[in-house]
């Protein structure tokens, strides 16, 4: 059956990387699971107003069921700490091992340089917030699959850096696919990002370099290292701005293989200027079996993480600024640290050079001394000149254009929607993508660039099916056979069992609901006993000696009956009336009835010499049914209350062969139930299940208490 719910739409909300890069956040909703997708800051702000905007988060904090992480890049997990330990979020946290272990140094590192800031307001986070959070994070193996609150989610290899991960979320049978940062090609030491062999029905993407298409690698390369060689052959300081972790491993593979093949460089020095040099590589050491293919052949003979031509630096005071030289320095963005240092100081020689050779955020001093401004503020707020010669080479482990639109024709996925992108180059990839299946009648694909904040709504309706399981499921139903049982929802998964089965199958058991009702009833014993007779026509009289386990109660009673085939036990005492029965919905029916009965006897007491006694069995037959339809009358109304519309139907004389028939239809109406009762078959038609059940027990119970008549 298919149902159309408020819970069937996912809403999907940037709470960063909205239209903007940085400070990575989406927040999912979805058949009332809430999910939060990476926690990240803003490289170029400070602050509060790095932060995601949580608080236009559609759900709150603390009803957060799952936060998965994909990568340790600042603009991806740089908030957590601060979400993890400054908001109310009780739910799971979940990153690779490699991206633990980075992220627990990098973030360490991200507070010491904010405490260098010189600014507390500035701090978001302290060292001892950080290492709390490190006890909620739980860590996932690639394709390992995890199940959190009926939310089924596993990752995949994300290419990128060490241990990034696309998470692939199932939810009710509805898959998204985050990407997180992603690259599709391999590089000298990362594997490519692996295509999912599971078709998602959303695709969140990001879209960094839209419609751009980078160079081939081996130009980029040859690119890279001739400029790096011409600045330092005029006797120039040449500084690369880098994260210290990510492309920096890259980049020091590509120099230490070209200083190797160049004799004439060797004198001049190459440095690593890290504070988490020693420890980037070792963590780079211990999860070698992340590389690719070509890394893990290499480590077995020589580690190529332990450079020849390159030399760590741990801080500007060990360093002695004489001749030229090459310097991988962080921040890779030139907004504090020791890369920024370097930069002020060598910034108004123009021997000197710049290669930017990732990804710039808007706002940061990397992005803006692309433009070659003629000077630049410092730290300090001192203008210096600007002439050192600024080159911008691409070694960013984003897709490009190809590498996006082939992933996405491998996928098919109905809905793509594009984050972590700045609004022209995200527009200008929506527009690709909608214009290559334009004309294409097999593929339809709906492409979404929400703003920050702004929340899209996607509708997912499927069918419920149920799984019978237990008694119910030893033999086979017949086509159109009506199935009975107990359904239980555990989470998105419905089954079908006998009550009985619910301990095997479940953490539910069954229990007993005993139930007992008292009425004041002043009339005699033969009257009640009448009335109950006439509604359920089985009454039996029970003594103390012979009662059954379930009318122990009522054993100290006066006088103790059973009706409905026991049923319903009634102890009567004068002057009050006791209905015992144990309750289920055919039982409390009866109950109903019996209780009517009484309440009847009550109300309308008939003295007892006129009890009707039961009629004398040379009764003719229609006088048998006329007593009958009368009697029935009579219980229907009891039972149904006073405004039922009851018809006794006589045969149609004017009907070829009826005008000596006996039969009698009685026809009845209450609150929009109708029903017909053959008085000569006792067959009862009635489309409501519970009515027909009722007016069934009650004609048999009426046939069995008038059979002599029969």
């Amino acid at each position: 059956m298919e149902v159309d719910e408020d819970s069937d739409k996912l809403v999907i909300t940037p709470l960063g990387s909205g239209q903007e890069v940085g400070r990575s956040c989406h927040a999912l909703q979805f058949k009332g699971k809430k999910i939060m997708l990476d926690c990240g800051i803003h490289p170029g702000m400070q602050g509060v107003d790095a932060l995601p905007f949580v608080d236009s988060m559609p759900f709150e904090c603390e009803d957060t069921d799952l936060l998965l992480v994909t990568h340790f890049h600042l603009d991806h997990c740089g908030a957590l700490p601060w979400f993890l330990e400054k908001t109310a979020f009780r739910g799971r946290c979940f990153m690779t091992h490699a991206t633990k272990a980075i992220y627990r140094m990098l973030l360490g590192d991200y507070i010491k340089v904010s405490k260098y800031g010189g600014s507390d307001m500035r701090m978001l986070y302290t060292e001892e917030d950080l290492e709390k959070s490190m006890e909620k994070i739980e860590v996932i193996d690639f394709h390992e699959q995890k199940e959190v609150n009926g939310i089924r989610f596993w990752c995949y290899v994300a290419g990128h850096v060490l241990g990034a991960a696309m998470f692939m979320i199932e939810i009710a049978g509805v898959k998204i696919l985050y990407t997180g940062d992603f690259s599709r090609l391999e590089d000298r030491h990362l594997c490519a990002a692996e295509l999912p062999t599971i078709r998602p029905d959303v695709l969140i993407c990001e879209s960094t370099y839209g419609t751009q298409i980078h160079e081939p690698r081996e130009i980029r390369e040859r690119r890279f290292t001739g400029l790096v060689h011409e600045i330092v052959g005029r006797g120039g300081r040449c500084l690369i701005p880098v994260f210290a972790l990510g492309r920096a491993q890259e980049l020091l593979l590509i120099l230490d293989e070209y200083w190797e093949a160049h004799p004439e460089l060797h004198d001049i020095p190459v440095y690593y200027a890290s504070s988490l040099a020693k420890k980037c590589m070792a963590v780079y050491q211990t999860f070698v079996s992340g590389m690719n293919q070509r890394i893990q052949k290499q480590i077995a003979v020589n580690n190529p993480f332990v450079f020849k031509h390159v030399s760590n630096l741990k801080s500007i005071d060990h360093f002695e600024d004489v001749g030229p030289c090459v310097v991988l320095a962080s921040p890779g963005m030139l907004q504090s640290g020791l890369s920024r240092e370097l930069f002020e100081g060598w910034c108004p020689d123009s021997k000197n050079g710049c290669i930017i050779a990732g990804y710039c955020v808007e706002g940061t001093l990397a992005k803006h001394i692309l433009s070659e401004p003629e000077e630049v503020m410092t730290l300090n707020g001192q203008k210096l000149p600007m002439r050192l010669q600024v080159a911008y080479i691409s070694f960013s482990a984003h897709t490009d254009y190809r590498q996006t639109a082939e992933f996405i024709r491998e996928l098919k996925p109905p809905h793509v929607v594009l984050v972590h992108g700045e609004k022209n180059e995200m527009n200008r990839l929506k527009a690709a993508i909608i214009r290559e299946y334009e004309d294409d009648p097999d593929v339809h694909i709906e492409v979404h660039n929400p703003a920050n904040t702004q929340s899209i709504e996607l509708q997912f309706r499927g069918e419920k099916t149920a799984k019978v399981v237990g008694k119910l499921a030893m033999q086979s139903p017949d086509d159109g056979q009506i199935l009975s049982g107990v359904l239980v929802r555990r989470n998105f998964n419905y089954h079908l069992m006998h009550p009985s089965d619910l301990s095997a199958y479940t953490e539910l058991s069954n229990s007993m609901l005993s139930l007992c009702q008292s009425v004041f009833y002043s009339g005699s014993l033969c009257l009640l006993e009448y009335n109950l007779n006439q509604i359920a026509g089985d009454l039996k009289r029970v003594d103390s000696a012979d009662q059954p386990n379930d009318v122990k109660m009522a054993a100290g009673t006066k006088h103790v009956m059973t009706v409905f085939d026991g049923a319903i036990v009634v102890s009567y005492e004068q002057p009050i009336v006791i209905l015992e029965w144990t309750s289920n919905p055919v039982n409390d029916m009866y109950a109903e009835a019996a209780l009517a009965a009484v309440l009847q006897a009550e109300q309308n007491p008939i003295p007892e010499k006129n009890v009707p006694p039961l009629p004398p069995s040379t009764a003719s037959k229609t006088e048998a049914l006329g007593l009958y339809a009368q009697s029935l009358a009579t219980t229907l109304r009891d039972v149904c209350g006073q405004e039922a519309d009851i018809k006794i139907e006589e045969p149609d004389a004017s009907v070829p062969g009826m005008a000596d028939s006996a039969t009698k239809i009685v026809r009845l109406t209450v609150d929009g139930k109708e029903a017909t009762i053959d008085l000569e078959t006792m067959e009862v038609n009635c489309s409501d299940e519970v009515f027909h059940h009722l007016l069934n027990s009650i004609t048999q119970r009426l046939h069995q208490t008038l059979a002599p008549v029969r």
